[in-house]
């Protein structure tokens, strides 16, 4: 035998091993770390996480619910520090300011 057959019979039988060893793995049928099944969280006793949930839930249409947008408010200042959270969270929406306040010649 030539060296140029024993490196192609060489070069055909890593290939079969290496289709072979992706064929065993692809079939495999063990839970994969990255492939945690997502679960929905046990109601909470809080009020206000309810609440954060229900905004979340909203989506996009969270932005123009103005309780939605004082909870965010409060969590923010909460987080950053700049107040201490009330103990009272009240869930009743807020009337949003009127679009003359917000207008750039208002200031």
């Amino acid at each position: 035998m030539d060296g140029k057959t024993l490196a192609r019979i060489i070069g055909v039988i890593f290939v079969a091993v290496a289709i072979t060893a992706t064929a065993v793995e692809m079939t495999r049928k063990q839970d994969k770390p990255g492939a945690a099944v997502l679960e929905t969280p046990a109601p909470s006793q809080s009020p206000l996480r309810e609440d954060l949930r229900r905004c979340q839930v909203l989506g996009e249409g969270a932005l123009r619910d103005s309780g939605c947008l004082r909870l965010w408010s409060e969590q923010r200042d909460r987080f950053l520090g700049s107040k201490a959270p009330s103990a009272g969270s009240n869930p009743q929406p807020i009337n949003p300011p009127s679009p003359q306040t917000n207008s750039p010649g208002a200031r």
